[in-house]
């Protein structure tokens, strides 16, 4: 596919929280890093607005999202495919 031979983008895995808006979905993208003083390690969730248009990802779909051109206030992100299908 074209979007992946494109080189320095970003490309994040994560969850489908929202799939109200029209062509938008909200990911959650959760990262496990380790505390800098304590060394433990902790989650940190990001919520990313991604474009889906063709796609069709609903609540809860695990979803590859890729780094684009900003395409409006908060989307700067597009669901490149849907890993897996919520149950």
């Amino acid at each position: 596919m074209a979007d992946d031979l494109r080189g320095g983008r970003k490309v994040r895995e994560g969850i489908v929280v929202s799939d109200k808006m029209e062509s938008t979905v909200v990911v959650a993208i959760v990262e496990r890093v380790a505390h800098s003083k304590y060394k433990k390690m902790v989650q940190r969730t990001k919520k990313l607005h991604a474009d889906s248009n063709g796609k069709n990802a609903a609540t809860g779909d695990r979803v590859r999202v890729m780094e684009v051109r900003p395409m409006s206030k908060l989307k700067r992100w597009r669901v490149t495919e849907i890993v897996e299908r919520a149950r």
